[in-house]
């Protein structure tokens, strides 16, 4: 298993597996109404076997290299994670996301931890175009993808039915060149 240290704050990134099921289910429990804010991620998941098959879901994904799971530890718990979904190294392109519990925010543990992805991504699995999508009104999430210095490409309207209502849906991306130019620059700012 592999821990990756995302700075001196003891923050690290790891991964996230269905025996971490009943560690999910309390963190998913801690910040649930946080999260579901803007995105359904583990509402499903309301007891261990349900956190499980999130979890397993993903195990499959990564196994089958159509994505992956990965979990954000502040101090020894988990606090949140980070995915990526319609991976599809073939074609070079893949879907960025994120989640993170309400106590945990304010930290750049989010923008620390998509770099090692988007990193990873590029220049470990040659993609050329990692993708963002978040609600119009997810600021924090959209934040993010502009601290990863992605382009706004558009707004899918009305394309996200949540909680009852609809909510447009913002496009952001890197390409593999421009991610690159920005590192050699050291253009990255995490908070």
């Amino acid at each position: 298993m592999y821990a990756i240290p995302l700075g001196d704050d003891g923050a690290e990134l790891r991964p996230l597996e269905p025996w971490h099921a009943e560690e999910f289910l309390a963190h998913l429990d801690r910040g649930r109404e946080f999260i579901n804010q803007f995105v359904p991620f583990g509402s499903t998941a309301k007891d261990v076997d349900g956190a499980r098959e999130v979890l397993q879901r993903y195990a499959d994904r990564r196994a089958a290299d159509t994505g992956s799971l990965h979990g954000l530890w502040l101090e020894g718990r988990l606090v949140g994670g980070v995915l990526l979904l319609n991976f599809d190294a073939a074609n070079g392109s893949c879907e960025a996301g994120c989640w993170l519990e309400p106590d945990a925010t304010g930290r750049g543990l989010v923008t620390r931890a998509m770099r090692v992805l988007v990193d990873w991504a590029i220049e470990g699995r040659g993609i050329h175009r990692v993708e963002w999508v978040a609600a119009a009104g997810n600021e924090p999430s959209l934040n993010v993808a502009r601290r990863l210095g992605m382009s706004r490409d558009g707004v899918r309207r009305d394309a996200h039915l949540h909680h009852g209502v609809r909510h447009d849906l913002e496009v952001w991306s890197v390409l593999a060149p421009e991610w690159r130019a920005a590192r050699a620059r050291g253009a990255h700012n995490d908070h």
